[in-house]
């Protein structure tokens, strides 16, 4: 398997290349050359796979050659065993047609975590290999973060910078990253909003000077293997509904566009994806994007569902290249002109490829704190503020009754407990295993938003690349 970036400039590489590169040297994302796919019978042959069984044939194409079919198998047994619940994501039941599948199991209580112990072992196993030194410098509206951090705190030949919007992350989300104390992670609160964190470091990626002297890789799901393990929990849910004999929709909250581009994978791969609802809160860049072909970004609102006050999606840019035809050129162009004037038209090439799967909903306060409270009030779940903005899109999106609709629980609720508690009198508790949280030392620095204040931070203290 080859990788391609969308911008049309970059070295191909194999799936290695890709993942230890993460964003493309011409400040493109990469994507497979082609997507491979699966025919009904081989779905219907994944049914009853253990989740480390299951993952590892999906990802198979995805790797080719960079890793053997043992060494796939022996890093997917590893990077799922570690998560609380025999099957890994679970699905519950809501009513008639509403399910839940439940992202929070892993160590940080987060989606995250499904893809991020994965990526933290190819990028352990690849460095073995090569020899050197990897510089993960990564931007996280909250649960990036501390998933990153735990995937790879302590191991050799890897330094990792973790920016977040100073004051707007939940404390649990903060703790989890500061209270890891593993000489290779260095915490940065910033001046600014995610999309100020996630800028810088994209600017890193492209900027010669940091280049030659480290070798600098990236966490976010800019990374293309973190997006290929999310594929899996698409797969997953669906085989459990009826797949392939049966289509369902999935209603996934996203700021950043990377958790329901991976089930626009999952469908090109042959999962047979009846919709794809993008629910956003009030900061909705996506949902205008897809609505009315506005992709124009505004000023951050700060909201109970941090993880998604995002104004500029990264992801996006995966989709609008392989919607609109995969030229890269044009694509370099139409995201220089958005990156100057923070505002782009959709072309009529991208709308109509998105509109097959896609729809989207926007949910304010009001929209989420009803959902919280139908899923607790009428089916007994204490769900987290993205996950009720999640539901409420899948409510409102008037499938046929024979479609079930399944919400992607993308956080446990006890890493947002006061706005849990607002809405529903009721206050989450933290598993015991992350019990002791608020107990533990943090250790974090305080760093101006500017770039070369970022950039210096990080020259003092990464280790250079041999």
């Amino acid at each position: 398997m080859q990788y391609i970036s969308t911008r049309g400039k970059a070295p191909i590489l194999n799936f290695e290349g890709a993942t230890l590169a993460g964003l493309a040297s011409d400040g493109g994302l990469y994507l497979p050359q082609e997507w491979p796919r699966f025919s009904e019978a081989e779905i219907a042959d994944m049914a009853g796979l253990s989740y480390a069984k299951l993952a590892a044939r999906i990802m198979a194409p995805f790797v080719g050659d960079s890793l053997s079919q043992d060494e796939l198998q022996s890093l997917c047994d590893r990077a799922y065993g570690r998560f609380s619940h025999a099957a890994v994501t679970p699905l519950k039941q809501f009513d008639e047609q509403q399910w839940l599948l439940e992202l929070f199991h892993g160590p940080t209580l987060a989606f995250k975590d499904v893809a991020l112990q994965m990526l933290g072992l190819l990028f352990e196993t690849f460095l073995a290999r090569s020899g050197g030194h990897l510089t993960i410098v990564g931007a996280t509206s909250g649960d990036t973060g501390s998933a990153a951090i735990d995937a790879v705190a302590g191991r050799d030949g890897i330094d990792i910078f973790m920016l977040h919007p100073k004051g707007r992350v939940s404390d649990v989300q903060r703790r989890q990253m500061t209270t890891v104390l593993a000489p290779n992670v260095y915490n940065l609160a910033i001046e600014g909003s995610f999309d100020d964190a996630q800028a810088a470091v994209k600017r890193m990626f492209t900027d010669d000077a940091m280049n030659g002297r480290f070798r600098i890789s990236a966490v976010n799901s800019i990374n293309w293997a973190r997006l290929m393990a999310q594929v899996v929990y698409y797969f997953t849910a669906a085989l459990q509904l009826g797949a392939p004999k049966r289509k369902a929709a999935f209603s996934v909250p996203t700021g950043n566009f990377g958790d329901v581009f991976a089930g626009y994978v999952a469908a090109q791969m042959g999962l047979p994806i009846e919709r794809l609802i993008v629910a956003t809160n009030v900061n909705d860049i996506l949902h205008r994007a897809l609505a009315d072909g506005d992709y124009s970004a505004g000023t951050v609102t700060p909201t109970a569902s941090p993880s998604m006050d995002i104004q500029i999606s990264s992801n996006f840019e995966r989709l609008l290249f392989d919607a609109g035809g995969r030229d890269g050129a044009a694509m370099a162009a139409q995201m220089h002109a958005f990156e100057q004037s923070k505002a782009m038209q959709l072309t009529n090439m991208q709308r109509e490829g998105a509109a097959q799967l896609f729809t989207s909903a926007r949910a304010d306060a009001d929209d989420m704190a009803d959902a919280m409270r139908w899923a607790n009030d009428a089916c007994g779940e204490v769900i987290d503020p993205h996950t009720a903005i999640g539901l409420h899109a899948a409510r409102a999106a008037g499938l046929p009754a024979d479609v079930p609709v399944v919400t992607l629980a993308t956080a446990h609720p006890a890493k947002f407990p006061d706005a849990v508690e607002r809405v529903t009198g009721m206050r989450p508790s933290l598993p015991a295993r992350v019990g002791d949280l608020f107990s533990r030392e943090e250790r974090f620095d305080e760093v101006e938003g500017d770039y070369a204040a970022l950039t210096d931070y990080v020259s003092q203290r990464a280790t250079e690349s041999r």
